[in-house]
């Protein structure tokens, strides 16, 4: 069983806090998920983001999601990997000193991160995508050219995997973008 920290906070899309968490917690890896500012059993509102035709998606009030863990009592030693979710969480999150420190934790012990159409906002802000390939919700490209990252724009339902990190576009791609962190994890489901 693997340790994991998940990042999530306001307005995080609903499907990419609560699926990936779920499928997380299916294979048997405790996840911690934590937002700034709040702590075990406080609840965070997501958002429900949908492509219906127009320019970009649209949002609706989501589900309450309960954290399961403090953020204040988080070390990131203690974690194997790391997931971001994505919608408008990042926006603020990525202001955060100690999700930036904790973001760059991850990459300097070359563990399994993991992050998620928006939450590329975070890796961005704590300057950890230099020289790597990654996606993101296509607005973010821009900022990942501007952060020396090789942004790779791909359809939302595939992932993206560069040494230690796997980054999608949006939550279509679930199946994959969880299949290739269990395996920077190690995890072997037998069926």
């Amino acid at each position: 069983m693997k340790k994991i920290l998940f990042l999530t906070g306001d307005f995080a899309e609903d499907y990419e806090t609560m699926v990936p968490f779920q499928m997380l917690e299916m294979v048997g890896h405790q996840v911690h998920a934590v937002c700034p500012d709040k702590k075990k059993g406080d609840c965070i509102k997501t958002a429900i983001h949908d492509f219906e035709g127009d320019q970009t998606y649209t949002e609706k009030l989501g589900h309450n999601f309960q954290l399961n863990y403090s953020f204040s009592e988080v070390t990131a030693s203690n974690y194997d990997g790391l997931v971001i979710a994505g919608g408008r969480a990042p926006e603020y999150l990525r202001l955060k000193g100690e999700v930036l420190r904790m973001v760059k934790h991850f990459f300097e012990e070359n563990k399994p991160v993991a992050a998620i159409c928006h939450g590329i906002q975070i890796l961005t802000a704590a300057d950890v995508v230099r020289g790597r390939k990654l996606t993101a919700y296509p607005t973010v490209g821009p900022e990942v050219a501007l952060a020396g990252g090789e942004f790779q724009d791909v359809p939302a339902h595939e992932a993206v995997v560069d040494g230690n990190l796997v980054t999608s576009p949006a939550w279509p791609a679930h199946a994959k973008f969880i299949r290739e962190f269990l395996k920077l994890l190690g995890t072997r489901i037998e069926l």
